[in-house]
């Protein structure tokens, strides 16, 4: 049986099926009915009708990103450590038969595009095929890279298989990567040609160029998951409570014991905290890093029963600790220590915790004291390396996870301040900046006037010219925030802040 992802083999003669397509476009396009396409091209030819896509040479694919954000986009997109290898896989036959190499996010936005500079520009001027154009089905209708994400399978779409007239001198083959991690589409290769130089081979050449891409992607998710366990499996391990290293995914890559979380992949909660496995039982979450590794602990009462369970708030100037039912005010020192051990979950020894509050001043009697202090409260703090040794939420954690998640809005509308404000030990004070470096960075860059707002609301951002500027700048003219940005700004031109 004949492929019906494949348009062109080596017994086709290309120009004779170029004319049998158009005669069967030009009938579906005045509502016929047409047999002679292949099933998936049908389809998605009916998606497009269904888009509200100009089948006409005046339809061409919108530019949904000028150079700069597509080079932005591109920067952070998952396969930009491919590019060689994907280059290494289709140079070969993009050089031999003058096609197009091209690499799509998973909403069909193109991102990178390599060739011969002729084609490169046939294609831009002829279809707008360049980067930060959008080639979904529903911005280009039928071709290979939208009808490869909206079918979520490799394909070949040669001449008036393309749903848009002014694409039917061209062919293409495109193929999906998907996140060995999630399973998720990551983004389309393609390779693109004039239908004249069309290839029996670029079907074949982009699956297999996208296999190896996955192969690579897991590869380095291995390698990933390694680190992982060298890092934190020593968290596995201790205390009597079963417990697993967990990704950000939900996968699980180390437990103990075997299989007690009943599941190769979680749901976890989206920024750490209690959940419910599987089996019914409760269990806690702990963001561990910016690589997305969480640590799960199994809860034998449930969220909010479980006597050795913490809770900090520490962005604030007058630190709380919930534990067991009880809410305790910190004293400086204290808090120190529990922000320290909480935002180090792998642990201290008494002289990294001792430089980290005191500085060079740091005395061993001193921190083993303070220690023993916070022990005395109820809080279970385990022999050196020292380490919390019950499941802890706390603001600050909460907001790191949202930042790895790329949850800026979030993160900068959970910010009510600075890691506590009024503590001078070097340790939070680093910590310190880093969060608030980190969340400024990202609501400046991150294109998100709420999330912007939010920021220019917080104690860390209240004073921050540069943002109010930005923050007046992003808004529309008729919101009615601009007075206040305008107001805010003027003051602090008027002390110079």
């Amino acid at each position: 049986m004949r492929n019906p992802w494949l348009a062109i083999d080596a017994s086709t003669e290309p120009a004779q099926r170029a004319r049998e397509l158009r005669h069967a476009w030009e009938r579906f396009i005045v509502g016929d009915r047409v047999e002679s396409v292949r099933t998936p091209i049908v389809d998605s030819w009916r998606r497009s009708v269904g888009a509200g896509v100009d089948p006409s040479r005046d339809g061409s694919a919108p530019l949904v990103a000028d150079d700069d954000e597509a080079a932005a986009r591109w920067e952070v997109h998952p396969l930009v450590s491919t590019a060689p290898l994907i280059r290494e896989c289709m140079a070969g036959i993009a050089d031999d038969a003058a096609h197009l190499m091209v690499i799509s996010d998973a909403d069909g936005t193109l991102l990178w595009l390599e060739g011969a500079p002729r084609v490169r520009l046939s294609a831009a001027n002829s279809m707008n095929f360049a980067v930060g154009a959008l080639w979904s089905e529903g911005g280009a209708g039928t071709n290979a890279i939208g009808t490869a994400l909206a079918a979520d399978h490799a394909v070949q779409v040669f001449a008036a298989e393309h749903f848009n007239e002014v694409v039917q001198d061209w062919t293409c083959a495109a193929a999906p990567v998907h996140d060995p991690e999630t399973g998720a589409v990551l983004g389309i290769i393609d390779l693109t040609s004039r239908m004249s130089t069309v290839h029996p081979h670029s079907f074949a050449v982009a699956v297999a160029t996208a296999g190896a891409v996955e192969a690579h992607l897991r590869v380095s998710m291995h390698e990933r998951d390694l680190r992982m366990r060298s890092r934190y499996y020593h968290l596995v391990e201790t205390g009597r409570d079963p417990r697993a290293l967990v990704m950000e995914s939900g996968r699980v890559i180390a437990s103990r014991p075997e299989g007690w979380t009943g599941a190769e992949r979680l749901q976890l909660p989206r920024w750490g905290g209690a959940f419910t496995l599987p089996s019914g039982a409760h269990a806690f979450a702990e963001p561990l890093d910016r690589e997305g590794a969480y640590l799960v602990r199994r809860l034998e009462h449930g969220p909010g029963m479980e006597p050795g369970m913490i809770d900090l708030h520490l962005l604030v100037r007058e630190p709380v600790m919930a534990i067991g039912g009880r809410s305790i005010a910190l004293r400086r020192r204290q808090a120190e220590i529990l922000a320290l051990l909480c935002l180090k979950p792998e642990g201290y020894t008494t002289e990294d915790l001792g430089t980290d509050l005191y500085g060079e001043e740091a005395s061993n009697s001193s921190v083993r004291g303070e220690v023993s202090r916070l022990r005395k409260l109820g809080v279970p703090i385990s022999t050196e390396p020292y380490r919390l040794t019950v499941p802890v939420e706390s603001d600050a954690c909460r907001v790191q996870a949202m930042l790895r998640r790329g949850a800026v809005r979030e993160a900068a509308e959970h910010y009510t301040g600075p890691l506590l404000p009024l503590s001078d030990a070097p340790g939070v004070v680093r910590h310190r900046d880093e969060l608030d470096g980190w969340l400024r960075h990202a609501v400046m860059t991150g294109g998100d006037r709420e999330a912007l707002w939010a920021w220019v609301q917080s104690p860390a951002g209240s004073d921050d010219m540069n943002a109010w500027k930005h923050a007046l700048s992003r808004l529309d003219f008729k919101d009615p925030r601009r007075s206040q940005a305008a107001a805010q700004l003027g003051r602090l031109r008027e002390y110079g802040a």
